[in-house]
């Protein structure tokens, strides 16, 4: 059984190493299509990989990337340029793009690109008051620097199918031709919801439930990574365009678990009612019914080549599910490692409300204290005193452990609210490591973000 199981994940990896060769282009094709996506989640590389096969499959050369691994000189070689950029919080570049923006759109001497057709697919949230912030922005620059379009700038609200089409033919004209591959759907299948359990009631806040679920057709589990993500989709027919949008959540479990595993929080619409997707996964579907599910990777909070290196583990409520998938895989590590030295130790801080009622997962955290795995467990909870704590308070506490941690070459990574508690941690750590620090962190991968 595990050599099935072994050779099922060599054989997936050999088919995606040979997708990923079957986009490099030829040698004497001449330069390739720059296919670049700025993606905090994972959604605009996923378009980006979509939007390379297509125009491969038609002859072209194509070369991906993430925007913060392009640089100046790149830039100028190329002639074709297609750019997908999500927005971070309220207008940001996601972390991926950041170094972009700052070595090359902040830059006096920004280069000039007159000699580069360009298109921009800006992909967002309405809801947010700059919807499309950075794609917007960085539109803007290319058109300053003399970039010519190939056709006008597409805004994305939350997946829009109708803005996906409209890419896709402009793909068509950019290829010559009508006749371009289909593209690939995400494809959801029916999982079984196995487990449901209230994790803190009496709580001041929202209902927080953990749920476990299986494919729903005994299928073996398909691979996944600390980090990932699934998506849910609602089967309402009735409903509008809001509903069928997948919701997404980050695993909080790992394959050998036998499982996905989710921290969903119960929300409210404005009417009181339970949000669609939290409702129906936390109250309106029974145990052993079924929903339509699918797993994402999300490579931006993989551990990527972090797996050696202390991890500062940050997050709030719901956040924790991304920070104990992390620390169930370093287990794990150290599990598999047992007549070795022991793996890098994490140093974890979550914030919630009331510790009685709120210190999710409590005993397998201490338990991974009793074990080593967790040097230090930081815990915020700011209804439990008259002055609000909150985890960005903690980290401000134990600045000089911070940079001592971070000298040590830890890797940070927060998952969890973007409101609020993002922003401070990020305005904590540029506090007290120093502005080029952190970008260094994020330019090397050892500064992750999981925040919604």
């Amino acid at each position: 059984m595990c050599a099935a199981v072994w050779w099922r994940h060599r054989r997936r990896l050999n088919q995606a190493a040979a997708a990923c060769a079957a986009l490099l282009p030829a040698a004497d094709a001449g330069p390739p299509v720059l296919v670049l996506h700025a993606s905090q989640t994972g959604q605009a590389e996923e378009i980006a990989w979509q939007t390379a096969k297509v125009l491969h499959l038609a002859g072209m050369p194509v070369r991906v990337a993430a925007l913060g691994e392009i640089g100046r000189d790149e830039l100028l070689a190329a002639r074709h340029a297609l750019f997908i950029a999500s927005t971070h919080g309220e207008g940001d570049a996601p972390d991926s793009a950041a170094p972009f923006a700052r070595d090359l759109m902040a830059a006096a001497d920004a280069p000039d690109l007159s000699a580069l057709e360009v298109g921009v697919m800006a992909l967002g949230d309405a809801t947010y008051s700059h919807f499309c912030g950075f794609g917007r922005a960085l539109d803007a620059w290319l058109h300053e620097r003399g970039a010519q379009p190939l056709f006008d700038r597409i805004d994305v609200d939350r997946a829009d199918p109708q803005s996906l089409a409209q890419w896709r033919q402009r793909l068509s004209h950019l290829a010559g031709t009508a006749d371009l591959a289909e593209w690939d759907a995400p494809v959801f299948t029916p999982w079984r919801l196995t487990a449901r359990r209230h994790l803190n009631p009496g709580s001041q806040g929202g209902p927080v439930f953990h749920l476990e679920l299986t494919p729903a057709d005994g299928t073996p589990l398909p691979a996944w990574e600390a980090g990932d993500l699934v998506q849910i989709r609602i089967a309402l027919d009735s409903a509008g365009d809001d509903a069928r949008r997948p919701r997404e959540y980050t695993i909080a479990s790992l394959p050998s678990d036998g499982r996905v595993a989710l921290m969903v929080r119960r929300t409210a619409r404005e009417d009181g009612t339970p949000g669609l997707a939290s409702g129906l996964l936390t109250e309106q579907l029974p145990l052993d019914g079924t929903v339509a599910l699918r797993l994402r990777p999300h490579a931006s909070f993989r551990i990527g080549a972090n797996s050696d290196r202390r991890l500062i583990l940050i997050g709030n409520g719901t956040g924790l599910a991304g920070l104990r998938a992390h620390l169930k895989a370093r287990a794990a590590s150290a599990s598999r490692l047992a007549s070795s030295p022991s793996v890098a130790p994490a140093w974890l801080l979550f914030g919630e409300r009331q510790s009685a009622h709120d210190a999710h997962c409590r005993d397998e955290i201490e338990g991974w204290q009793r074990d080593g795995l967790i040097a230090h467990a930081d815990w915020a909870f700011s209804r439990d005193q008259s002055e609000r704590l909150h985890v960005q308070h903690l980290l401000a506490r134990h600045a000089q452990r911070l940079r001592e941690w971070i000298q040590h070459g830890a890797a940070l990574y927060v998952c969890g609210s973007l409101q609020g508690m993002a922003g401070a941690v990020d305005a904590v750590l540029r506090e007290t490591l120093g502005e080029a620090s952190v970008d260094a962190l994020i330019q090397h991968g050892r500064y992750r973000r999981d925040v919604y």
